[in-house]
């Protein structure tokens, strides 16, 4: 039987991007009217995920377009598309009205306020079978929501209120953890029931593994390695997690970029600079890029249908974590075992396999962390993880086109606490 998923629109209770307003859309019922059961709460945790993944203005399309034009992922085709054009030409061509720049910050902004809205009210979820995945799928999203932002500018606001103060990206992360720890703490301590389980779009495996991966990734952003490894070292690398997606509700990458070529494809080689090209054996080419004709030219395996599943995360992220965790830390032995995992894989779950020979580099601090950025740029290629990968490792600044964003306009014009605009 096909299970049967209740939404209502995201956009149920639009909050504008200075953050210090709240709007209803007419065509939704109120807020009032949703949150007052547990159907209306789950319908919000559904609505979550729509409007963070789905179409060209959602968080999706944003951060993967915006990563990948900033550190040569993609090269954009036509002229045309000015705002991914100027994301391409980075520096000062990237201003405050960049509409990719904008959507990623507002739509990210909008999926955590919603969260906020469905955690305020989760006593209306009187099932404790019930309650506690409604609370954590809400923290899940709102940490996602908050650790996207964090990686694409320095500061940005948590709270919603007028003239929101702006905190710096250290604490966002910081908040981003903390809902990953309400969220596993929720699943430990009351396990969901079918009721809940049937009702929600990502299964209940994606998300527990989904909250200690996104543990690791936003833990090693702060410098916590013990913590990013043990988070890391709880994923179960068998699992598919992912975003899905169908003919209606469709992958945004293929929808807008990777179904033509009008707008970004993937550049050669994984946009890797010549001093860190791929090897000529690396599977994850055949994985990655169409080497025959037709449609789909550039292929990037994630986008190359409107079905086309899109991972929360990859094993090989959880790998790499752990061995840079290792590398940051001195141990370095073990740091190239962690690599030395990546490198040679053939059994992913998700079909990225290098299938090379193991690490034969210097074994220092430098020689490793080096090949380790390298392989998170193969095995992560359009993650949207590349431009916080290339300033956390010390990449040089040729390999980016800038190293955080500016604000939004709409932001500024707004809210008088918005911080000057970095200068690169």
């Amino acid at each position: 039987m096909k299970k049967q998923i209740i939404y209502i629109s995201a956009a149920l209770m639009l909050v504008v991007s200075s953050c210090n307003k709240d709007y209803l859309n007419p065509s939704t019922a109120s807020e009032e009217q949703v949150v007052k059961d547990q159907t209306g709460l789950i319908a919000m945790v559904n609505g979550l995920q729509q409007k963070f993944t789905i179409s060209r203005a959602g968080v999706m399309y944003s951060y993967i377009t915006a990563n990948g034009l900033t550190t040569k992922e993609l090269v954009n085709l036509n002229v045309g598309n000015t705002d991914e054009a100027n994301l391409q030409t980075g520096t000062t061509a990237v201003q405050g009205n960049n509409s990719v720049v904008s959507n990623l910050w507002n739509q990210a902004h909008l999926v955590k306020a919603n969260a906020d809205i469905v955690i305020k009210n989760i006593a209306s979820a009187q099932d404790p079978a019930v309650k506690s995945g409604i609370l954590a799928y809400a923290h899940f999203y709102r940490a996602l929501s908050l650790g996207t932002v964090a990686q694409f500018f320095e500061q940005t606001p948590i709270a919603v209120g007028t003239n929101a103060a702006f905190v710096k990206k250290e604490d966002v992360l910081k908040d981003a953890v903390n809902s990953l720890t309400i969220a596993a703490k929720s699943l430990n301590d009351q396990a969901p029931s079918a009721a809940f389980t049937g009702s929600v779009v990502m299964p209940l495996a994606s998300v527990k593994n989904g909250i200690q991966a996104l543990l690791a990734r936003y833990n090693l952003m702060l410098g916590n390695y013990d913590a990013a490894y043990a988070a890391a070292n709880s994923v179960d690398l068998t699992v598919k997690a992912g975003f899905t997606f169908d003919d209606i509700s469709r992958n945004p990458m293929f929808e807008t970029s990777f179904s033509n070529r009008n707008v970004t494809e993937a550049t050669p080689d994984f946009g890797l600079p010549a001093t860190l090209a791929s090897e000529a054996t690396d599977g994850r080419k055949a994985f990655y890029y169409n080497t025959t004709a037709g449609a789909n030219a550039s292929r990037a395996s994630f986008f190359t249908a409107n079905n086309a599943a899109v991972p929360v995360y990859l094993p090989g992220e959880m790998l790499l974590i752990k061995a840079e965790c290792k590398a940051r830390t001195g141990v370095l032995a073990e740091a190239v075992t962690e690599l030395n995992k990546v490198r040679t894989k053939k059994n992913d779950a998700w079909g990225v396999n290098a299938g090379l020979a193991e690490y034969s580099g210097e074994v220092t601090a430098t020689a490793v962390l080096t090949e380790i950025f390298r392989q998170r740029c193969i095995e992560l290629f359009l993650s949207g993880l590349r431009l916080e990968d290339s300033r956390r490792l010390s990449r040089p600044a040729t390999e980016r086109t800038r190293n955080h964003y500016p604000y939004p306009l709409s932001e500024r014009n707004n809210n008088t606490s918005t911080p000057a605009d970095p200068t690169l």
